[in-house]
């Protein structure tokens, strides 16, 4: 027999943010609860909304399973003493399961005899337990944030109001902070009210009759299809952001999505501006037409039906056209700002407190991102606008928008910039030097923004670093993963001729110039590149094998740029498994044996056998070519230039016995080996692939 289960937690409102995390985490430890107690049972449903947190359990045994196990213990040997008296492991291990030793069987196991006990426990009724259950599932639910309440010791997230536990019809009596549990449960604050679940499948339609949608799924879809509708409705692209949506999802209990307008004088602020506005501080929903362009009206969702929404509206407008108001006051009044004033109020600004101002860290980049320019070889038009561009990067971080908006850094700089006259070039650098700001963000278009960008984010971590600040585990406060995750996509995606080195190298010169450094600059240099290491490896595990991974980085990642492309290329070349892998045979048999050679150079005139002439002059020939395309970073053609030294090797080791008795022949034979080997290792290390 089975009945369903349901768990409602009823609470003040939730941050949004926490919610559905929330709602994973109570139906997790409840799956895990009955599994640990044995209680076979169906499909776990959760639910929630900002005011609950419900899971419902279907088709759940009304008694726990049997249990029959048998548990190995010590082996005899350990068991037993000399006289045959038991010893204190056997004595302990019975204690730890309840038994007698007389109960104590022997079995064999990879031929040695081990202590078993069999045991047995008949299986109890469901609703017996699952009070402690749910009350142990309560009490272990952790948050981001949790709050106390009254007198009660109890912490959760917010202070709990009503329970409804029932199983099948009965209820399940459990106290927490002074709330009892029942079948009763709240409806919509404002339009639902307290209604009964008599038994728990009834759950769902009970709430919807309460004007209480608790599947997110179906609230989600219902927001999604009225946003929809209301876009065709008009002609209008709203702009639904995942982050946005999740947030209102958690905001409203039955949704109704509405619009509103704003007076169209707005617009003459940056778009960007009033769309920040509109999302962070009122979780409005942007409207634009097919261009792109902003249109002076905005989308909610309200948390209710769909009564007087001309009136729910009107307020919205309200308070929208004071938010904006607000905006265009600080852009108007920003403006008045001269950038060289703002350069100077950076002075007062704390960057960290061993690192200087962020006065000193925009000298400190734009030392490093002249640097750069030099080390890329720009030409002189594009290297001035990279100076000025670093030279005035941060000047917006004292204006009143990026103060009221912090996440318009960049965006406010552009325009400011370009309203006080700077070149488009400039202007555009500012916006982009502060990309890619995350994960799946674009790296900057330009070579302005490229070269600030690597020049901001390589003083950051290099001075962290330079001062013993270096991310472990889960801790990464300054986001410097992030940030030298960005300057790996950077140098990809613009195929910037550079080393990792030559950059570090750099921004240490920079801040050796401006501070003393705490730490050596090689414990540093060694710190940035195994940091800047895993990065690489991360990008190149999205798309290749974890051998190929290993090869091409164990060849060297110094280069970024190379070491992706011999990644592909080797990639490439695994795919055709047969070929290849009788190609990284002998590639292997060469490097087995160049282990052995000194560091002896290889001399002509000892080859006295036509197999390793024939195998110094293929190598002669292949290495000269191979080269060629390494330093043009065409991996493929280099894979295919080292390819063709199979052959040869193949003949020489059918021909040529190297470990010869003649000291000086067997020294050659083994430093041809040497040299080919090293070629091959510039490539990758072939040894750890792995093949099926």
């Amino acid at each position: 027999m089975t009945k369903d289960l349901l768990f409602e937690i009823g609470m003040e409102e939730m941050p949004a943010r926490f919610i559905r995390a929330a709602m994973e985490q109570l139906k997790d430890r409840l799956e895990k609860w009955l599994e640990e107690s044995v209680i076979p049972h169906g499909a776990v449903e959760s639910y929630a909304t900002p005011r609950r947190l419900a899971v419902l359990v279907k088709d759940v045994a009304e008694k726990q399973e049997d249990v029959h196990e048998e548990v190995k213990g010590p082996s005899r040997k350990i068991a037993l003493g000399e006289n045959g008296e038991w010893s204190k492991a056997a004595l302990g291990f019975a204690r730890s399961q309840g038994v007698d030793p007389e109960q104590f069987t022997f079995k064999e196991l990879a031929g040695t005899e081990y202590i078993y006990v069999s045991k047995s426990r008949a299986g109890v009724e469901t609703k017996t337990i699952v009070a402690d259950g749910l009350n142990g599932i309560l009490h272990a639910m952790n948050f981001p944030k949790n709050m106390r309440w009254g007198r009660y010791d109890f912490k959760f997230v917010r202070p709990i109001r009503w329970m409804v536990a029932l199983f099948g019809e009965e209820i399940i009596e459990l106290e927490v902070a002074g709330v009892k549990s029942g079948n009763v449960t709240r409806g919509h604050r404002f339009l639902g009210q307290d209604t009964v679940i008599s038994v728990p499948s009834a759950y769902v339609e009970a709430m919807r009759a309460q004007h209480v949608i608790v599947d997110v799924s179906e609230r989600e879809e219902q927001i999604k299809n009225q946003i929809k509708a209301l876009a065709e409705e008009k002609g209008w692209n709203i702009a639904v952001k995942d982050d946005l949506l999740e947030e209102v999802l958690f905001l409203v209990e039955t949704p109704t999505v509405l619009f509103g307008k704003f007076e169209e004088s707005f617009l003459n602020i940056p778009q960007e501006v009033l769309i920040t506005s509109m999302r962070e501080h009122q979780r409005y929903f942007p409207v634009l037409d097919e261009k792109g362009a902003l249109l002076p009206f905005f989308v909610t969702v309200r948390n209710g039906d769909d009564r007087s929404l001309d009136v729910i509206a009107r307020g919205n407008e309200k308070v929208l056209r004071a938010r904006l108001s607000d905006a265009k006051f600080f852009y108007e009044e920003d403006q008045k700002l001269a950038i060289k004033d703002a350069l100077s109020k950076l002075e007062s600004i704390v960057f960290h407190e061993e690192l200087g101002t962020v006065g000193d860290k925009v000298r400190r980049i734009r030392r490093n991102a002249e640097k750069l320019s030099d080390l890329i070889g720009i030409d002189t038009g594009t290297a001035e606008s990279v100076s000025r561009t670093a030279e005035i990067c941060k000047f917006d971080l004292v204006t009143q928008m990026v103060y009221e908006f912090p996440e318009l850094q960049g965006v406010m700089g552009e325009d400011y910039a370009r309203k006080a006259g700077e070149s488009e070039a400039v202007a555009k650098g500012i916006f982009e030097h502060y990309q890619p700001r995350f994960s799946g963000d674009s790296a900057p278009a330009s070579s302005v923004g490229s070269i600030v960008s690597i020049a901001d984010k390589i003083d950051t971590i290099t001075g962290c670093f330079s001062i013993g600040i270096i991310p472990t585990g889960s801790q990464d406060p300054y986001g410097l993963r992030r940030q030298a995750a960005g300057i790996v996509q950077i140098i990809l995606e613009h195929g910037l001729a550079v080393k990792l080195s030559d950059i570090f190298a750099i921004a240490l010169d920079t801040h050796q110039h401006f501070h003393e450094l705490k730490r050596t600059r090689e414990e540093i240099m060694k710190d940035l590149m195994e940091f800047f290491g895993l990065r690489v490896r991360k990008t190149l595990s999205d798309s290749l094998r974890y051998d190929v991974v290993d090869a091409v980085m164990t060849a060297g990642f110094d280069d970024v740029v190379s070491v992706v492309a011999r990644g592909a290329a080797l990639m490439a070349a695994v795919n055709e498994q047969d070929d290849f892998k009788s190609t990284v045979e002998s590639f292997g048999r060469v490097s087995n044996l160049a282990a052995k050679a000194s560091a002896a150079k290889v001399r002509s005139d000892l080859l006295d056998d036509p197999a390793e002439q024939g195998l110094y002059d293929t190598w002669r020939k292949v290495t000269e070519e191979y080269r060629k395309s390494l330093d043009s970073r065409n991996a493929a053609e280099a894979l295919q230039h080292l390819g063709g030294l199979k052959n040869a090797i193949t003949v020489f080791f059918d021909a040529v016995m190297v470990m010869a008795e003649d000291e000086e022949i067997r020294t050659n034979r083994l430093a041809l080996l040497a040299a080919i080997d090293r070629d091959l290792k510039a490539f990758a290390d072939f040894s750890k692939l792995v093949w099926a």
